[in-house]
């Protein structure tokens, strides 16, 4: 249901762009650690050298390794001095070295040719690039080399002596200095530290040291030889250690990026980051307590207090001589002549008019239950008199709607099931998806080990045997063949491949290449364990997409850094996407991808399982495909509700079984006809709705018919009562007509509450809910008008059948002999057993005061400690919760959720860019030197410094500074140009070739290349306008290599919107970074109103328009303001209902109380809800919403019987529960609880948290509410009774209430 992208895959895509570990391959700097061939130091003594002022340790080239690397003389010799055109060029690169110098121009261009490569990592911040060079222009160029070099070693080459070791003696001032500059220099194109390229991701300065002067081997990047960086030289050496100025990062003259050095003035110069709100506590000694707790206990303690005043104050006055006798004068005058001249009426009616014994109740009724009830007693002798015309008319104005049925449709896509019309997040995904590009599909594996019994920890799953079996998993995946439209699809046909031909797979078989060949020529299970230590650094290590693979998106279940642990393999593959969904693109993508789960299922699975492993499995389409599935799992759950319901509605509308008599008195056939009545309201309902072009859902499926049958059967059961309560000498029609207007009114006005509250479900903005609601308030709706017409009807011709003698289910057959109800006639029988416990026990037991006083502090307490619990109900929708229970995503979720260790990514997008020279928007968005202080990209790596609050893990990404870097004269390896001005690709991008060339060179370097520019060029810096205009799309296109790291291509290509660039503005770009970690729903709906707050303060402060995007912010807008949503919905339901009732009962005393117990049964409901860790979203709030119109018929009909029952409060609550208690409880409670517990056993969640759960919760709390504390309510603080019994003997009427 909801495409929440799992974290782990989500920033491979881009990673895939980079072809990075090449890059390291700066001069003396070993990439990687293999060692194999390593020279051990010869001695550390000076060799006979002279360590003196203007001597070099090492001078000239004397030869070169097998692999081009070349070595140098380790002959001393004076410092030279240079001409002036090689005194300018080292000046250009190594400003601290003036006068003689240690190396020859070869020399020198071998070093600049070198460094180049690793100035795109650290151009953005100038301190750390200075020190950087300092110590290997000291090391190469320094006339005073030999102070601080020692030649320890020498090797032969070609018959000359070469150097093989030295030592290079340095203080660690200085090596402190140059780590503390660097350590947090971003690499952006990686959303990672340049350390990581550079320096093998070392924790200080003696582990980079100790990176960087370890010899290479043959064809790899780094040092030729191996260097000792030693702290301290000997004292009889006479060497002093190189101890050249550093710079701090935070210098204001080298500008460093607060994303680049936290100690930067930038940083530091900012506003401070809110804190996080704590919630509010109050301490009492050792006890702590929230708040809201502490003010519910104390405001329960006054009102309980206050209560108990009021009731022994009332208990004493009661006691008193006065008021003992004062009852009996009104007894006298009124109830007592009531009831001294009932005769066997035990059960009165509530009839407008009542002509037995000799006296006449009149109910004072109000205009409208007046104009309602002469209504139901016309109408009532209509349908008695015509039920067959009633009957067939009310059917086929139902079957008319069903014809809309013809056009019904499922609605199972996602998007359109959970996120609202004019989502502010779906309209910012549409304009991502079609100015930038959409995001691409994920299909993903996850396999695991099994947990040890022993120790209960999962052993690691990085074994010879599992790599080997993921080769064979792999094999099978590249054979998929899905076949759409009689083409075969392959995972070739749609994987993104952002470099080349190889698809960007996410495996750990990219160590190998993913070619198995490889498994042994690289060293087997050890080579990756060396990769997940070098993966940036090692060129063995590298892709076949060629582009480093971090071993955290390809293995899960690992502490910390130690992946050799991990407990989990996770392969990815991500394909390509497209903005139709309709599209061939997308569908061929669908093909392959069920062609993909299948072969999971069927093949994939049995392997992992022999291997005692585990296996989860998703695709892009799966959820989609799943929640089709979805509408057969729970068919069979749903046919035993309705049966069940079917066999205790039949129990329920019969009479007592007489073995007799049973085939008569029996409602088989009347309770079918109502279930059938039940399902043509539905059915009604859909098919209007479908008419008109809504499109269905699978909720509306599987739980309308059975909420319908729950409320249905309920005004059923009422009818059938109030028909049997009729004195048998009344005709047939006077039965029904009498009935009608007993029940009529508070029915109608149930209904009419229970129709409102389900519309006002139809104000939720979610799609999935706002149509439930609305089929089923339509569906309540026609159910509602079929009782009162086809059911009624249905009632004249089951009593005609019965008094006819005819056999329930087969009315031909008609039985012979005599045939008579038990007593007397049907409204003179005995009371049924439930209607005698509720007035002889149940009312009586509630009438005792101290009963009355513990039943109300009851239920205050748990209404206030609901109400300090619904502070603890936490917002979201777990997604396993919506699929059936045995769907294959339920484990891939369960162990997403396990495994994975990187939060999703998160793209600030900036609209209408404006890069013109006038304009100061590139300083406002940037974030190398001289950019602004609170510009975006600061504000951003600002912002990661705190990730507890603003949930972003990381510095952005960002093709503004890759680009300013590219084009920076210091890159001079990046942005190049012929002398026709035409794009110069890096010298390790053959073939290398200018447009006006007839052919072009297949090897060697560009000639006649330059840098684009020179610093005269620009300003500030900065590139004109149509310098930008014509360099962005060359960065856009160059391929990221070793000269060069910084191209965008890959990387950067989809993050530019480059249509109508021309016109110095840019529509859409983006810029790239990574939520934290998110494991609970709270983190997502957390980081979404972070990433919100924080965008919206900058767009405020730069007066641009900044909006974040992330892939699961459209299925989490919602929770944002969830709780003003339920409580806005629930406060308009409460306030519909309690208006229906005003308008109808006229009593606003009477309307008081419904509403107050409504609101206490939803703020209980949601107490439960905080009991059950059932959280806060659009089904739960729709759930109670209805709940205000479920509940509301636990409360009108006990108040209804009460406000029409004549005599003292406790006199009117023991016939109001003799007459309406029993069929509340089972025509309402019992019904509801039959249907409901059946929900336990769906295979999907979501009906059994938030159906059988929530509606087995509200029937609960409807039955305490409405048979226990609203009885004892109208016993304390009831309304005037309406009736007024009239003696026939000309006696004047006398008014019964108190």
């Amino acid at each position: 249901m909801f495409s929440f992208r799992r974290p782990m895959a989500l920033r491979l895509g881009f990673r895939a762009a980079v072809s990075l570990i090449q890059v390291l391959s700066i001069v003396f700097m070993a990439s990687a650690e293999r060692s194999d061939t390593r020279f051990l130091l010869t001695s550390n003594t000076t060799l006979g050298k002279i360590h003196a002022e203007e001597y070099c340790a090492m001078y000239d080239i004397c030869g070169a390794r097998t692999d081009g690397k070349v070595l140098n003389c380790p002959f001393p010799s004076p410092s030279v001095k240079p001409d002036d055109l090689l005194s300018s060029k080292i000046q250009s690169l190594c400003p601290t070295i003036t006068g003689n110098i240690c190396c020859t121009e070869a020399q020198f261009e071998t070093l600049r040719s070198q460094v180049q490569q690793a100035i795109p990592f650290l151009v953005g911040c100038p301190a750390c690039l200075r020190n950087f060079l300092n110590l290997f222009c000291e090391l190469s160029c320094s006339p005073n080399q030999s102070l601080f070099i020692n030649v320890t070693s020498m090797s032969k080459v070609n018959g000359n002596m070469t150097v093989d070791g030295i030592q290079y003696y340095i203080t660690d001032t200085f090596g402190e200095g140059l780590y503390e500059s660097c350590k947090d220099v971003k690499f952006g194109t990686m959303n990672t530290r340049a350390i990581e390229f550079i320096g093998a991701g070392a924790k200080n300065f003696n582990e980079w040291f100790a990176f960087i002067g370890r010899r290479a081997s043959l064809n790899v990047p780094g040092s030729p030889y191996a260097i000792d960086f030693e702290p301290t030289a000997p004292e009889s050496s006479g060497m002093i250690p190189m101890n050249v100025t550093t710079y701090s990062c935070g210098d204001t003259s080298l500008g460093c990026s607060c994303g680049d050095c936290s100690s930067s003035p930038v940083c530091s110069s900012s506003a401070p980051h809110p804190d996080k709100k704590g919630s509010c506590s109050v301490r009492i000694g050792s006890l702590k307590a929230k708040c809201v707790d502490f003010a519910v206990a104390i405001l329960y303690i006054i009102l309980v207090s206050v209560f108990l005043a009021w009731a022994l104050f009332h208990r004493k006055g009661e006691r008193s001589p006065a008021n003992q006798t004062r009852p009996l004068i009104n007894v006298t005058n009124g109830n007592e002549i009531h009831y001294a001249n009932r005769q066997k009426d035990e059960n009165p009616s509530m009839q407008m008019l009542e002509e037995f014994s000799q006296t006449t109740k009149v109910v004072q009724l109000s205009a409208v239950q007046g104009y309602m009830s002469k209504f139901y007693r016309r109408y009532g002798t209509m349908v008695a008199r015509n039920p067959i015309l009633v009957l067939c008319l009310s059917l086929a104005a139902v079957l008319l709607l069903c014809l809309g049925l013809i056009r019904f449709k499922v609605e199972t896509r996602p998007e359109k099931l959970w996120v609202g019309h004019g989502s502010k997040a779906a309209e910012e995904k549409l304009f991502f998806d079609s100015h930038l590009a959409p995001f691409y599909r994920i299909e993903q594996l996850i396999i695991a080990t099994t947990p040890d019994a022993m120790h209960s920890t999962s052993p690691s799953i990085v074994t010879e045997d599992n790599i080997k079996l993921l080769f064979e998993i792999q094999r099978k995946v590249d054979g998929i063949q899905a076949n759409y439209s009689g083409s075969l699809i392959s995972l070739s046909d749609i994987c993104m491949k952002p470099l080349g031909q190889d698809c960007a797979t996410q495996s750990v078989l990219q160590y190998f290449k993913m070619d198995p060949k490889n498994y042994d020529d690289y060293g087997g299970i050890e080579h990756v364990e060396y990769c997940f230590q070098h993966y940036t650094s090692a060129d063995t290590c590298l892709s076949a997409f060629k582009a480093p693979l971090d071993p955290s998106t390809a293995v899960g279940g690992f502490s910390s850094n130690n992946y050799s642990e991990a407990s989990a393999f996770i392969i990815t593959y991500p394909a390509n996407n497209a903005v139709d969904r309709e599209g061939n693109e997308t569908k061929k993508a669908v093909a392959w991808e069920k062609a993909f789960i299948q072969l999971a299922k069927d093949e994939l699975l049995p392997m992992v399982h022999s291997k005692n492993l585990t296996l989860s499995f998703s695709s892009e389409s799966s959820i989609e495909e799943e929640l089709k599935r979805e509408s057969t799992a729970d068919a069979i759950t749903i046919s035993i509700s309705y049966l069940v319901m079917f066999a205790y509605i039949s129990l329920t509308l019969g009479d007592t079984p007489r073995f007799n008599s049973f085939y008569i008195s029996s409602k088989v056939l009347l309770g079918l006809s109502g279930v059938l009545l039940v399902m043509l309201s539905v059915l009604g309902s859909v098919g209007f709705f479908s008419a008109v072009g809504i499109k269905s859902t699978l909720i509306i499926m599987e739980v309308i018919p059975f909420l319908v049958l729950a409320v249905g059967v309920d005004n059923m059961c009422i009818l059938v009562h109030a028909v049997k309560r009729q004195p048998v000498e009344l005709p047939l029609e006077g039965r029904i007509s009498n009935a009608l207007v007993e029940v009529g009114p508070s029915i109608t006005l149930a209904s009419l509450s229970e129709v409102l509250a389900f519309a006002v479900g139809s104000f939720i903005p979610m799609p999935a809910c706002r149509v439930f609601s609305m089929f089923a308030a339509l569906a309540v709706l026609l159910d509602f008008l079929l009782q009162i017409t086809a059911f009624v009807a249905l009632i004249v011709f089951d009593l005609m059948r019965a008094e006819d003698k005819r056999v329930d289910c087969f009315p031909c057959i008609k039985t012979s002999g005599s045939f008579t109800e038990p007593g007397e006639g049907i409204g003179q029988r005995k009371s049924g057993l439930l209607a005698r416990y509720m007035k002889e026990v149940h009312a009586p037991i509630l009438g005792l005061w101290w009963v009355k006083i513990i039943v109300i502090s009851i239920f205050a307490a748990f209404a206030l400690t609901s109400i300090a619990l619904c502070t603890r109900i936490e917002p979201g929708l777990e997604q396993q919760i919506v699929l059936p229970r045995d769907s294959y995503l339920q484990g891939y979720f369960n162990n997403a959720s396990e495994y994975l260790r990187i939060g999703p990514p998160l793209y600030f997008v900036v609209k209408n860019y404006n890069y013109s020279s006038e304009s100061r928007q590139t300083n406002q968005l940037c974030s190398i030197s001289q950019c602004d202080s609170d510009s975006l990209l600061n504000e951003i790596a600002r912002a990661s410094l705190t990730p507890e609050s603003s949930h972003i893990s990381k510095p952005a990404a960002s093709w503004l500074d890759d680009f300013l870097v590219w084009i920076s004269p210091e890159a001079f390896g990046c942005c190049r140009k012929f002398t026709n001005g035409s794009y110069c690709p890096p010298d390790d991008q053959p073939p290398c070739c200018s447009s006006s060339d007839g052919s072009c060179g297949l090897g060697g370097v560009c000639k006649d290349c330059t840098t684009c520019f020179r610093h005269s060029d620009l300003q500030n810096d900065r590139p004109s306008t149509a310098q930008f205009r014509e360099k962005l799309p060359w960065f856009l296109n160059a391929l990221p290599s070793d000269d060069c790291a910084k191209g965008g291509h890959g990387a950067y290509t989809n993050s530019v919107e480059l249509e109508g660039y021309e016109d110095s503005i840019i529509r859409a770009s983006s810029f790239r970074t990574y939520h934290t970690p998110l494991n609970k729903q709270v983190d997502y709906v957390n980081s979404l109103r972070a990433a919100r707050e924080f965008s919206s303060r900058v767009s405020d402060s730069l007066k641009m328009e900044v909006f974040p995007y992330s892939v699961f912010y459209m299925f989490f807008e919602q929770y944002l303001d969830i709780w003003r949503t339920a409580l806005i919905n629930l406060a308009i339901a409460i306030g519909a209902v309690f208006l229906v009732c005003l308008i109808i009962t006229w009593s606003l005393w009477s309307s008081a109380i419904i509403l107050l117990v409504l609101a206490m049964i939803v703020v209980d409901l949601m107490g439960v809800m905080a009991i059950l860790n059932i959280q806060l979203n659009a089904v739960s709030v729709v759930n109670l919403i209805m709940s205000v119109g479920i509940a509301v018929e636990f409360c009108v009909h006990i108040t209804h019987a009460f406000s029409v029952s004549s005599g003292d409060r406790n006199y009117r609550i023991k016939e109001a529960l003799g007459t309406m208690g029993a069929s509340v409880f089972s025509g309402i409670t019992l019904t509801k609880l039959v249907g409901v517990l059946v929900l336990c056993f769906s295979r999907t969640e979501v009906f059994v948290v938030y159906y059988f759960q929530m509606y087995l919760a509200l029937v609960l709390l409807g039955f305490l509410h409405g048979l226990v504390f609203l009885p004892v309510l109208l016993s304390i603080i009831g309304p005037p009774s309406r009736s007024l019994v009239i003696q026939k003997q000309d006696q004047p009427p006398v008014s019964s209430h108190l």
